[in-house]
């Protein structure tokens, strides 16, 4: 009788046989198995997103993406779509928020994910999956939104080593313990694909090359320019290109090893919002922003909403404020967390990005 291997146990057994791997393909089968089997989630899970932490958060990127539709013309047979939806619950919140003012959009996630498709349905009953990118409908607009998809998309590593530039990679280092695992530099060189200010880096600096992430951006860029529409993309991250090691893991909501038991916790990197802004543009896209979180929100109305809230529900006035400051405060979530719209040429500009 067959013993299932665990992820660690594959892992191990693929480095032994084949060599190490690299940082992209450790971090890719680390999140497969990761959120293919939990749902990741809330205080019983590893982590909190903003949709998690109060309605407002959707029900202002709903109406944003709503006033948008509105502006350009109230096109028929648009699509709302989200990336990585999670439980639904921006979705939720968007969609009732956009039902208010009349506007129901047919509806689409992409998700891999059984237990969060099973999870996004109780919420979502008429929701159509598609696994990725290319799955979505070729006809109509398209409003999307993607709030901490692509942070947790894999990244390729690359180590300035003796004047080169070489993969960094994955090893087992023992084999008694498959659970644990260790960056190292590889001996691969890299010479495509570096940017310029890397031509300097110090011995040892480490560049994150985010092939996937900016792939998918593309893909849905010339999606939204061939069908119009718009989309707001919101993570934490930078404007880059920047130099540095950004790999982290969650777990039960504290950091942990990203290297020891893969497919136990959440892995991601800071997102390079210039890198997935080129591929709009390329597409032939208007790109706003990025803005820090904090002031998308504000500029959405966020403070008047946490107002409204705290007159109609009293008891919940502190819970409330609490919410927005997470949200909104640069200390937390404000400034940290980005924001940024692509729009179609032929469609009005979502409201938040000014300044």
């Amino acid at each position: 009788m067959s013993v299932e291997l665990s992820l660690s146990e594959r892992l191990a057994r693929q480095i032994a046989s084949g060599g190490p791997i690299s940082i992209a393909h450790y971090m890719a089968e680390a999140n497969q198995h990761y959120y293919g089997t939990r749902d990741p989630l809330g205080a019983a899970g590893d982590f909190t997103t903003a949709p998690e932490i109060s309605q407002m958060f959707g029900e202002l990127v709903g109406l944003c993406l709503a006033d948008v539709w509105m502006r350009s013309g109230s096109r028929p047979d648009i699509g709302y779509v989200e990336l990585g939806p999670g439980r639904a619950t921006l979705a939720s919140d968007a969609l009732r928020a956009m039902a208010s003012i009349s506007f129901v959009p047919r509806v689409h996630f992409v998700e891999t994910s059984p237990s969060l498709r099973e999870r996004q349905r109780t919420l979502i009953p008429n929701v159509l999956h598609h696994d990725a990118v290319s799955g979505l409908p070729e006809q109509g607009p398209l409003l999307v939104v993607a709030n901490e998809f692509f942070d947790a998309l894999p990244v390729r590593q690359i180590v300035r080593s003796g004047g080169e530039w070489r993969e960094r990679v994955v090893i087992c280092p023992d084999p008694d313990q498959p659970d644990r695992f260790a960056p190292v530099t590889g001996y691969r060189r890299v010479e495509s694909g570096i940017p310029p200010l890397a031509t300097e880096a110090p011995e040892g600096a480490i560049l994150e090359m985010p092939l996937a992430g900016t792939a998918i951006a593309l893909e849905l860029a010339h999606r939204i320019a061939r069908q119009g529409g718009a989309a707001i993309i919101i993570d934490y991250g930078y404007e880059g290109p920047a130099l540095g090691d950004t790999l982290q893991a969650v777990r039960a909501h504290r950091f942990a090893d990203p290297f020891i038991e893969p497919g136990e916790s959440d892995l991601t990197t800071h997102v390079d919002f210039t890198m997935i802004g080129n591929m709009a543009r390329q597409a032939g896209l208007r790109v706003l922003g990025p803005v820090g979180q904090g002031a998308f929100l504000r500029q959405l109305g966020i403070d008047a909403r946490a107002d409204q809230l705290a007159r109609t529900t009293p008891a919940r006035a502190e819970e409330v404020e609490a919410a927005r400051l997470r949200l909104t405060a640069d200390d937390a979530m404000g400034t940290l967390f980005k924001a940024m719209a692509w729009v179609h040429p032929d469609w009005a500009e979502p409201v938040g990005f000014e300044g």
